[in-house]
Parts: C-alpha cells; sequence; structure tokens
C-alpha cells in the first residue's frame, strides 16, 4: 500500500489552486451536536481536511462604488467561486486520497441545520435526522485555519474574511493542525458594527456572545442577529439596494427595526428575488425585484448577494489591512477611499426626488 502523508495532501491541494489547507482530527468536534457532526456524515472518519480559496479584493470594487454587482455573487460569493474554483479542485484531493485507497467524502459548505431538520426523523435508530451539514467556519477553526471573528465571519492571517472554505471527511489518519489563538486576528475592534447599516451585529459593551471549546481553546464571537443579517444581505434593505428603489416606489421597511428569523428572513428576500409578476406597463420585466432576480440568475449563480457584507467583511479587511494583522496587501492602500454611500431606507414614491445620503 502507498503511503499518503499529511504534506503530500496540502502540496496537492496547494498546485490544484487552492490557497489554503488545514487538518483537524475527528476528536475535535466531539462536542458538536449530531446534526453538525462529521461523524454523522462518516462513522469511520478520523479526519476533517479544510480547504480555502481567497475572495478577491476586488470583487467587492463595484459594489464598495456603488456601480457594478454581479462580481460579488459570481466571483466572491456563490457563483463559482463556491461551485467552481473551490469544489473542482478540492474534487480532484479527494480522487488523490482515495487514489491512495482512503475514503473521502467531500462536502459542500450549505447551511447548517435549521428547526426544518426537526421535521424529519431518523433513517436509523439512534441516528442524526437528514441533511446534516457541518458548520465549516468552525471546521476552519478546528483545522487550524484561522478564527471567527466578532462578526461570525471566518478570519484567516493571510486573507482576513477574504476566504471560502469546503472540507473533505475522511478515514486517513492525520496529525491536527495546531490551532491559532484566539483573539489573535480579530482585535474586537467593532468596525464591523459600525459597518453593518443593518444593526445586526451587537456591540461588545452588549455581551450577546456565541463561545465554543475546541481542546483547550475557547472562542467566542458576537451573537449576529441574522434574520436582519440575512435581510439586508439578501436584498431586503432599500438602503443597500437600488433595485428596490427601482422597483418598489413608496417602500417604506426599515432593516434594523425588523426581529425576523433567519428563516423568515430568507423567505422573504428570496420569494421577492425568485418570483414572477405579471408584466404591465409600469413593471414590463415580469419579475418582482428585476435586479435581484438577474443577479441571482446572471451566470447560474445560484444564490445572490446585494449588500455585499458592508460590515463583517469590507470594514473587517479594510482595518486588518490597515492595521498589518494580515499578510496580503495592496498598492492602493485602504479600500474604503471616500464617504460611503447608503441609500433611505424609504424608497421615495415615483413623483419624489430620489437623493443618496452619503454616511
Amino acid at each position: 500500500m502507498k503511503t499518503l502523508t499529511k504534506q503530500m495532501i496540502k502540496d496537492f491541494v496547494i498546485s490544484q489552486g487552492l490557497d489554503l489547507c488545514g487538518v483537524a482530527n475527528i476528536a475535535r468536534f466531539k462536542d458538536a451536536p449530531p446534526s453538525m457532526n462529521p461523524a454523522s456524515i462518516f462513522p469511520k472518519a478520523k479526519s476533517v481536511i479544510v480547504v480555502g480559496k481567497r475572495i478577491l479584493r476586488g470583487n467587492w470594487r463595484g459594489i464598495e462604488e456603488g456601480t457594478y454587482w454581479p462580481s460579488y455573487t459570481y466571483f466572491g460569493y456563490h457563483g463559482q467561486l463556491n461551485t467552481t474554483f473551490i469544489h473542482t479542485p478540492m474534487f480532484e484531493t479527494a480522487c488523490f486520497i482515495e487514489d491512495f485507497g482512503f475514503e473521502a467524502a467531500p462536502l459542500y459548505p450549505g447551511v447548517t441545520a435549521s428547526d426544518r431538520e426537526l421535521l424529519r426523523e431518523p433513517l436509523r435508530k439512534g441516528g442524526a435526522a437528514p441533511d446534516v451539514n457541518i458548520s465549516i467556519r468552525i471546521a476552519g477553526v478546528a483545522a487550524g485555519l484561522g478564527e471567527i471573528g466578532w462578526a461570525k465571519v471566518f478570519l484567516t492571517k493571510q486573507f482576513g474574511p477574504r476566504v471560502r472554505l469546503a472540507c473533505i471527511i475522511t478515514d486517513l489518519e492525520l496529525a491536527p493542525d495546531p490551532l491559532i489563538e484566539p483573539n489573535s486576528i480579530c482585535d474586537k475592534c467593532m468596525q464591523c458594527v459600525k459597518g453593518c447599516s443593518a444593526c445586526a451585529i451587537p456591540h461588545r459593551k452588549e455581551q450577546k456572545t456565541v463561545k465554543i471549546r475546541i481542546d483547550d481553546k475557547t472562542y467566542e464571537w458576537g451573537d449576529v442577529h441574522m434574520g436582519r443579517c440575512t435581510l439586508s444581505y439578501h436584498g431586503g434593505d432599500a438602503m443597500n439596494s437600488p433595485f428596490i428603489h427601482r422597483d418598489f416606489p413608496g417602500w417604506n421597511f426599515d432593516v434594523t427595526q425588523q426581529d425576523m428569523s433567519e428563516e423568515a428572513a430568507y423567505k422573504f428576500a428570496w420569494t421577492l428575488s425568485q418570483q414572477p409578476w405579471g408584466k404591465c406597463k409600469e413593471f414590463p420585466s415580469g419579475w418582482i425585484i428585476e435586479g435581484h432576480h438577474y443577479l441571482l440568475k446572471w451566470g447560474e449563480a445560484g444564490s445572490f448577494g446585494v449588500e455585499g457584507s458592508r460590515g463583517c467583511m469590507r470594514s473587517c479587511f479594510n482595518h486588518l489591512e490597515k492595521k498589518g494583522t494580515i499578510g496580503q496587501t495592496f498598492h492602493n492602500g485602504d479600500f474604503i477611499k471616500r464617504r460611503r454611500w447608503l441609500l433611505p431606507a424609504k424608497v421615495p414614491g415615483p413623483k419624489q426626488h430620489q437623493a443618496n445620503s452619503p454616511v
């Protein structure tokens, strides 16, 4: 039997075009609930290999300037980055592992368990109900690639929050990589709180946190209001979406005052973006919010991002780059170069003047 080492796997991962690779042993998931535990998917698993690919800083440039939206959805969020640029090389890595006689289960980093799973019965007695999906961010921490920042976003020392992750569960026993020290990347600066126009991220003074323990280390981050986060990110927030301003004159919906669950927010925002509407003179496209629909369908992206992680990613990496915390730097200096734009939460009616309100 041919020998396969951790270094051989890491070298192969990088050769396939990925940027990051770390390894966790299955013991680091011992406290995970069954609905989020890799062992629920692969009971004989011994290791979880987490891989990552950077998000280009330039993918956000159009949204930051308020001029162009598709690049982030297609190259930085779900489209090609999450369906091709990560998963093709990850699949090749899984093939590489199986060539050595070890089983490799590649995992798509979808949404983790929600209340929907409570409606399903386990298919095996004593097992977890379908569909199990691990938290890819926690897996990234367990594999030593980074930590979860205050805004619940995964941070690495090379790229800060500009990274997407995926993983392979395998029965190949590998030595785990060292864990990153808590708070060695995130300095709790609260720039994410300031930048989040949905008021979804609590200030540290509120002491609303989530904690996990892996081996001898405790990681803590803000207990983000995921309903407001989802509403804003997926296009329910007129302050961040010029497409609402065009298709819903008279809209008056302040995301900061909402208390929806994450699931309800998805239902609301995705219905507005996916569902058709009868064509008429006032709205000839036949879609409820035309711009969101085309972001969703452009290049068959399969998902869409409108708000573009204004606080949790853009404000975060702008701060970490200025501070010199992360490895990758840029010749053009700060990412945020001028006063940032926001539109009114209330969309003026057809006869009223529509003016931006810089903040």
